[in-house]
């Protein structure tokens, strides 16, 4: 079983930055496909960005150019560098963990990043 607590939320200005950080407790961490999704207000929940246990990422287009997801399988941790903020943004982000083979997915609580002047 994985465990998952994310951090780094808060209300900055469009055009700043802020890094997400997600933090497993657990087994195998290193095996697992890790992700960041978001939830803007009144919207379904989207993939923001993923990476393989080997470093292969995936990013939605709306952040491409933007924001690098990144991990340390030692320190079992998922981060979300987000730059260039826009108020399109706001959202609660989750950090999500997969199974490869069992596809069974583990989320955290949740941060909320807002956007806004």
């Amino acid at each position: 079983q994985v465990q998952l607590v994310e951090s780094g939320g808060g209300l900055v200005q469009p055009g700043w930055s802020l890094r997400l950080s997600c933090a497993a407790s657990g087994s195998a961490f290193g095996v697992y496909v890790m992700g960041w999704y978001r939830q803007p207000p009144g919207k379904q929940l989207e993939l923001v960005a993923s990476i393989t246990s080997g470093g292969t990422t995936n990013y939605a287009d709306s952040v491409k150019g933007r924001f690098t997801i990144s991990r340390d399988n030692a320190k079992k941790t998922v981060d979300l560098q987000m730059n260039s903020l826009k108020p399109e943004d706001t959202a609660v982000y989750y950090c999500n963990g997969k199974h490869p083979v069992t596809k069974y997915g583990y989320w955290g609580q949740g941060t909320q990043v807002t956007v806004s002047s």
